[in-house]
């Protein structure tokens, strides 16, 4: 299953870091690594700190955007030290190995990594399902891009593939889980009667737009509410999306 995963570095400064990177994966049992606009690649230092995981480096795919170096994928993970203006659906790494395990015969997961210097982009980590933060010291919570990798690598092997030194090889005690920091989220979840609405409004809209037939209407608004029930949106989410159909009428008439 560690084949499913493929690790995604954002515009990486040093060469060393990507060889350290790829080394790391091969210590743990990941090999796909992807690299967006590395200043420096291939480089005689990612040779060099890579040591015995040349074959990585070789077969590492260069992508010019987000969107060639995501392709396929299905959980999108990005990785933040800190938590940003809207709030984002944040594990820590062994929360996060444990949902890539328990989903790994059916996704493509990638996970990204960002620049040395500023990490992600908040454009990039919108572009996640998740975001996956490692608790360190506060004084002092740099960690190098290429310890990530190992840290986050280490947790999916043993999740995905056990601990030999325990009875219960993939699932550990949580007393040894390290907990985030409380999550403030920025507005509270929609209630049932607000969600009611906005199905409501939705359906309107989509067999008056000729997409939904109501004398054959097929499964897809038990789709639809599948899909917004499992993102649970908040009250702001769903109010911004009535007002997306409120404007579309709007421009209808």
């Amino acid at each position: 299953m560690l084949d499913k995963i493929r690790i995604v570095m954002v515009e990486t400064t040093h060469p060393g870091n990507i060889g350290a990177a790829a080394r790391a994966m091969h210590t743990m049992g990941l090999s796909d690594l992807r690299l967006i606009r590395p200043q420096q690649f291939p480089h005689v230092e990612a040779t060099a700190r890579a040591s015995g995981a040349g074959h990585i480096l070789a077969g590492a795919q260069v992508c010019q955007d987000l969107d060639e170096a995501l392709a396929g994928a299905t959980l999108v993970v990005g990785t933040s030290a800190r938590q940003r203006r809207i709030p984002w659906p944040c594990l820590s790494p062994r929360p996060f190995a444990e949902l890539v395990a328990a989903r790994a015969d059916v996704e493509q997961v990638a996970i990204l990594f960002g620049r040395e210097d500023r990490g992600l982009t908040n454009e990039e980590l919108q572009r996640c399902h998740y975001h996956v933060a490692i608790p360190a010291n506060p004084d002092y919570g740099v960690l190098n891009v290429a310890s990530a990798v190992q840290l986050l690598c280490y947790e999916l092997r043993l999740a995905l593939e056990g601990d030999p030194d325990t009875d219960q090889p993939v699932r550990r005690a949580r007393r040894h889980q390290l907990e985030l920091p409380p999550l403030d989220w920025d507005a509270p979840p929609a209630d049932s009667a607000e969600l009611e609405h906005f199905f409501g409004h939705l359906e309107r809209m989509i067999i008056e737009s000729g997409f939904l037939d109501p004398d054959n209407p097929a499964q897809v608004m038990t789709r639809l509410r599948r899909l917004f029930l499992r993102a649970r949106p908040d009250k702001m989410e769903i109010s911004t999306l009535r007002g997306v159909l409120v404007s579309l009428e709007k421009k209808r008439d």
